[in-house]
């Protein structure tokens, strides 16, 4: 019998979940990825070691959603471009158009998990750090229990 630290991660799981959800509702799915070495992502594109990725098919080519991996190809100002993304950097994903989606937990030693009602917003300023865009560019994600 294998216990709770033994069995694999639920994100890579809960990520294809959300991207199927996403298409199939005729939504854009978004990540958000926290960059590191292991990260491979146009550098220029990154900002305070974040970087948001369009994962619809109309922007990707090639998606393999893995258990370990996000790998891509995509075009950054008119330059393609290979994506590798480590599924335990991504923060969160989304729909672009509604903003529903999930935020995961443990990928910064910072963020903490919130033990708070369904449907209250989680924002940077719920997470006690300061806000990195505009409230009105920054994504507001829900608390789905």
């Amino acid at each position: 019998m294998i216990n709770s630290t033994e069995s694999t991660s639920t994100r890579p799981y809960l990520i294809r979940a959300l991207h199927e959800w996403c298409v199939d509702n005729g939504f854009t799915p978004l990540i958000t990825v926290q960059v590191d070495a292991n990260t491979q992502v146009p550098k220029e594109h990154v900002k305070d070691k974040e970087i948001v990725l369009n994962l619809s098919f109309d922007a990707t080519s090639g998606l393999k959603l893995g258990n370990d991996y996000i790998e891509f190809k995509a075009r950054f100002s008119g330059v393609a471009r290979d994506i590798l993304v480590p599924v335990n950097r991504v923060m969160a994903i989304y729909a672009r158009e509604t903003s529903q989606g999930m935020v995961f937990p443990n990928v910064a030693p910072n963020v903490a998990v919130l033990d708070d009602e369904p449907g209250e917003e989680i924002n940077a300023e719920k997470l006690g750090q300061t806000p990195k865009a505009p409230a009105a560019t920054r994504p507001v994600l829900k608390i789905v229990k």
